[in-house]
């Protein structure tokens, strides 16, 4: 499976990971729906959260990691803060962001919608300024890849 990697410098307010990147899985689900999403990240110990959009405004998860799965329009994010890289997600799309990552839809297209899930037993509050997230860096690694499992392609770029 081809992943894209994007390592995030810290910007202003948003700490982002200091050390493993963004990842970017492309078109993972044919004739995506909101429950075969849910379905693909339960079944890898990411249960599935939510269904929503992307929030308008930066902010990132300090204590959590997170997977967006696109299944419905298309929406552009600028990922990490200033600085940092805007992205087009479609349909099928799914987004793995680890802990500290900033965050902010930029516009959309169609009639959004996104699963978003976190790795089982996590809980992961919201943060819209970089305060006290020393630890990011110790938030552990997930269990399972989102997407493939256990020995899936975030264990070659979270190491």
């Amino acid at each position: 499976m081809n992943v894209v990697a994007h390592l995030l410098a810290p910007s202003g307010e948003i700490p982002n990971h200091p050390r493993w990147p963004l990842l970017v899985y492309a078109k993972v689900i044919h004739d995506p729906t909101a429950e075969k999403f849910e379905e693909l990240f339960t079944a890898n110990r990411w249960p599935a959260a939510w269904r929503n959009g992307v929030h308008g405004f930066h902010h990132f998860h300090p204590d959590g990691h997170e997977a967006l799965g696109i299944y419905s329009g298309e929406v552009t994010v600028l990922f990490g803060g200033v600085g940092g890289v805007t992205l087009t997600t479609v349909p099928g799309d799914v987004i793995v962001l680890p802990a500290g990552t900033g965050h902010k839809r930029l516009s959309s297209r169609g009639s959004l919608g996104v699963v978003g899930a976190y790795p089982q037993g996590s809980y992961p509050g919201t943060a819209r300024k970089a305060s006290g997230n020393e630890g990011i860096a110790a938030v552990p690694l997930p269990a399972c890849d989102p997407v493939c499992g256990p020995g899936g392609p975030l264990f070659e770029h979270w190491k």
